[in-house]
């Protein structure tokens, strides 16, 4: 087992709210893809993409969101070595969507 396996991480109460969210993320691409493939305009194929990029961006501040409220918690209540692992988890994937 890896640091990364577990019985149940924190988005788990809300995985059907994920779901079917990337579900509609995923109709997005395809819509766009479609757009493309039927020459539109430029400038709404590009309103699709940022509504689709504003889509994923809410899936990830809420996967964040959870990670810290259950995740990051849970390992600083047992501290050590455990909670510092989490904590630069959660820095470093925060870092990675300011850069996106």
């Amino acid at each position: 087992m890896t640091d990364h396996d577990h019985t149940e991480y924190g988005y788990i109460t809300d995985k059907d709210k994920y779901l079917n969210r990337l579900k509609r993320i995923e109709g997005q691409a395809r819509g766009i893809s479609r757009m493309v493939d039927e020459e539109q305009y430029c400038i709404d194929i590009l309103t699709q993409i940022s509504a689709l990029t504003s889509a994923l961006q809410a899936v990830a501040v809420g996967l964040l969101d959870d990670h810290l409220k259950h995740c990051v918690v849970d390992a600083a209540r047992l501290g050590g070595d455990e909670a510092d692992i989490k904590i630069k988890e959660a820095s470093d994937a925060i870092a990675r969507l300011v850069r996106s």
